[in-house]
Parts: C-alpha cells; structure tokens; sequence
C-alpha cells in the first residue's frame, strides 16, 4: 500500500468513525470503543485458548449456525464447565461466558436483537467483577 493509499485509508476510516459517533463527544466515543475492543481481544483470546484446551472436543459448527462453539460446548458439558473454567483461570488468568463472547455480541447486533444491550452490560459487568476472580485489590495493598 502507498503512503497516499494509506493516508486515503486513515482519512476514510476517520470520516466513517465521525459519522458514527454523530453528536457525541469524542472522549465518550473512544472510552466505548476502547471498551469494544477490549471485549473482542478478551474474546479471541479465550476462544483460542479454550480451543487448544478442548482440543478434538472443541464444536465444530457449519457457516449458517449462528451459536458460538463455547456455548454449544457448555450446554453439552454442563457438569464440566466450572472445572473447565477453573483451568482457563488458570492457564489465561480468566473466564468469558459464552453469551458474553463478541461472536455473540456481533450475532445479537446483525440480527438487532433486543437483548444486545442487556447482554453488553451484564458482560462487562461480569468481566468487572467475576472474569479474572483471582484478582483482589487486598492483593496489591502495600504492607508498611
């Protein structure tokens, strides 16, 4: 790609981010998008890791089946989940709830389900306060 090619490329992909925020201030803009892209590194990060966890057990779903692999493994493996999840915190230091995955959050966006906003806020709220439960702010006080 050119250096006119990619100052074209940032000034498009500017115009697009403007339009989106519409009348909202740009610092409110950029904390939500951060907190977006937060969500989808966490996400893909877990996916993968609980694919080579899983291995030959991890779904394999075809193109037109809009779950996510992890849910579908947590529904048929309900009694294995939590020492499953128990190993991730392990292993990647936390835990996404399949129905907090952004597969998911982009699922319930394409489709305008009503539940999109419910579900963000209850996953960040669980990523807030249950993901990385080994984390305690007693743990990082200073001893004098």
């Amino acid at each position: 790609m050119t250096n006119k090619e990619q100052l074209q490329l940032g000034k498009t992909l500017w115009d697009i981010t403007d339009n989106l925020r519409g009348a909202m201030n740009a610092d409110d803009f950029r904390d939500y998008m951060l907190s977006f892209l937060f969500l989808r590194y966490l996400s893909y990060n877990y996916e993968e890791s609980a694919k080579k966890e899983l291995g030959s057990d991890f779904p394999k779903l075809e193109d037109n089946d809009s779950r996510t692999p992890l849910g579908v493994w947590y529904a048929a493996n309900e009694a294995d989940v939590v020492e499953f999840e128990k190993q991730m915190r392990r292993k990647i230091h936390y835990v996404i709830e399949p129905h907090h995955l952004w597969s998911n959050i982009t699922e319930l966006a394409r489709t305008q389900n009503g539940d999109l906003l419910h579900t963000l806020e209850s996953g960040f709220r669980y990523i807030e306060n249950e993901s990385f439960e080994s984390f305690t702010p007693q743990a990082f006080r200073f001893v004098s």
